[in-house]
């Protein structure tokens, strides 16, 4: 019965620690994790860029394994190339080590109930201030003072007298050290976060319940039970995501064997580093800090040998079957990046954009270039490009739904229905392109013939046309102000304009006995073309709503 009372609070003070974390992990993502998601979907290919970012943002969001499961979601998006992600695999690592200095300077240097307990109350009525943007900001307290209540539950039930049995491991033989490395492992795993699991070895080292050398072999072991999220993430993904969390395995497995094969002198090296009179929990931290950027050291100019080789472990995907497109919906295991959704989806639409983009490039083609070559070079494959713009049409909307179920914002759930309406443009864009290119086709085919101002009346008017799709590209998933919605307005006007000008030069043309399908089909023409710019309109409209 003496042991059922500790266990009791052991259980009790870890859930205020995790959920403290999480709380505060939430709450700091909420506020400022969109901007540091898509922060990260453009980060270069710069090394020394990405390890920076990978670090930045993990120390923000005080979570390794929530930026390493965003890297993992943008390699298989797309968004990040393999090369890319390593560095910010590489950052995310040392930027963890900061949750291991917020638990060692202000852990133990207070009276933690007495900041831990009013953070937890202000955060709380910052929380319910729903309409604010605050709110988050107020998780993120409530969370952080739960995770110091946390930690003082677990300063008093990690003591010599209340854990005593523990002390049997307490040795600084070979053992001793190969138990702790693989409690480090397996604990870290389970709970998902090695941030959670350094504080509580800080904890015990401070309390006296483990050695040095124990807490060491722990901390090292969590490197590797850290990679739990990564690994989840990677499932069901394409090969360059698997990869990605290979090298994030690479990374932490290859650092950690070298530290234990130079254990000692590693130790000598971090008590050398330590200032006089810091505790042990400083220790702990330095020793963390240190080993993350030594290896980041030692493995980041390696980093195309490392794609390399988990190319070789892990082969390209089998091809797709051409001309199918899937955009599917993969729940994020571990902690929840609901932005990277939506970042996967505007890049999706981006790639819609442009296929439509091509496709009224053929009908500029087409007018200018009016034989057999056209039909043959670029019909069918507008028929192709049609049903691949459907299928995505079919597909990003199915997505978006699936993303409005998802605990999101009002203004993210806003976004979301725009980009909806948005898609529906694009797949509408896509039936008016192919319906001229294969009114320009029957034309070719039936060999009608067009004086030549006619061509060149068009001609104006087609490029008028092709700037405002241009418009619509640069813009695409960005916010369109008042101003640039004006312009929009002036460029549908513009097309108006030009379509009015056109039809009555083709009526006038059929009351002087001109052929009457010809004109009929020109006027076809004119009408589609002028329905493009309809839609790009209307795609404009919709990006006011972004």
């Amino acid at each position: 019965m003496n042991y059922i009372q500790p266990v009791l609070e052991f259980i009790g003070s870890l859930g205020f620690l995790l959920y403290g974390m999480k709380l505060m992990s939430d709450g700091i993502q909420k506020s400022a994790g969109e901007k540091l998601q898509r922060a990260l979907s453009v980060v270069t290919g710069n090394r020394f860029l990405g390890l920076l970012t990978g670090m930045l943002i993990t120390m923000i969001i005080q979570s390794s394994g929530a930026t390493t499961v965003m890297v993992v979601t943008f390699v298989n998006a797309g968004l990040l190339s393999l090369a890319q992600s390593v560095g910010v695999i590489f950052g995310a690592n040392i930027g963890t080590t900061i949750t291991a200095w917020i638990v060692s300077i202000f852990g133990f240097n207070f009276k933690i109930s007495a900041f831990a307990i009013p953070v937890v109350g202000a955060g709380y009525f910052i929380s319910i201030l729903k309409k604010t943007k605050y709110a988050s900001i107020g998780e993120a307290l409530m969370g952080f003072g739960m995770l110091f209540l946390g930690l003082s539950g677990l300063s008093s039930v990690f003591t010599p007298q209340q854990l005593g049995f523990l002390l049997n491991i307490k040795g600084t033989g070979f053992l001793a050290i190969l138990v702790g490395f693989f409690i480090g492992i397996l604990v870290t795993a389970l709970l998902h976060s090695s941030s959670a699991f350094s504080a509580i070895v800080i904890t015990m080292a401070y309390n006296g319940l483990v050695t040095w050398e124990l807490a060491a072999a722990m901390t090292l072991g969590s490197n590797i039970g850290s990679t739990i999220d990564a690994i989840l993430a990677s499932v069901n993904t394409s090969a360059d995501a698997r990869r990605s969390a290979l090298i994030h395995v690479f990374f932490n497995v290859f650092g950690t064997i070298l530290a234990l094969i130079f254990f000692h002198p590693f130790l000598r090296l971090i008590e050398i580093l330590t200032p006089k009179g810091a505790n042990i929990a400083i220790q702990i931290s330095i020793l963390h800090t240190v080993f993350k950027t030594l290896s980041t050291i030692i493995m980041l100019p390696l980093k195309n040998q490392l794609c390399a080789l988990s190319r070789l472990m892990i082969k390209d995907d089998k091809e797709q079957i051409s001309g199918v497109y899937k955009l599917e919906f993969i729940p994020t295991l571990g902690k929840e990046n609901y932005a990277t959704y939506i970042i996967r989806a505007e890049k999706a639409i981006a790639d819609m954009t442009d296929i439509v983009s091509e496709m009224f490039d053929r009908i500029q083609i087409g007018v200018t270039k009016r034989n057999s070559d056209f039909v043959k070079n670029h019909v069918e494959t507008a028929s192709k490009e049609e049903d691949y713009v459907d299928q995505m049409h079919e597909q990003i909307t199915h997505y978006l739904v699936k993303c409005e179920a998802l605990q999101l914002s009002e203004k993210q759930i806003s976004h979301i229905s725009s980009m909806i309406q948005i898609v529906d443009e694009l797949e509408n864009m896509s039936d008016n392109c192919y319906t001229t290119i294969m009114l320009l086709g029957r034309s070719i085919d039936k060999k009608m013939k067009y004086p030549g101002e006619d061509i060149e009346r068009m001609l104006p008017y087609i490029e008028l046309t092709r700037q405002f799709l241009q418009f619509v590209r640069r813009n695409i998933n960005k916010h369109i102000d008042e101003a640039k919605l004006q312009l929009a307005s002036e460029l549908e006007d513009g097309i108006d304009a030009f379509r009015k000008d056109l039809k009555k030069v083709a009526r006038k043309r059929l009351e002087g006995g001109a052929d009457v399908k010809a004109e009929l089909l020109y006027i076809d023409i004119v009408r589609q073309i002028e329905k493009i710019g309809d839609n790009c309109f209307s795609i404009s409209e919709s990006l006011t709503s972004i």
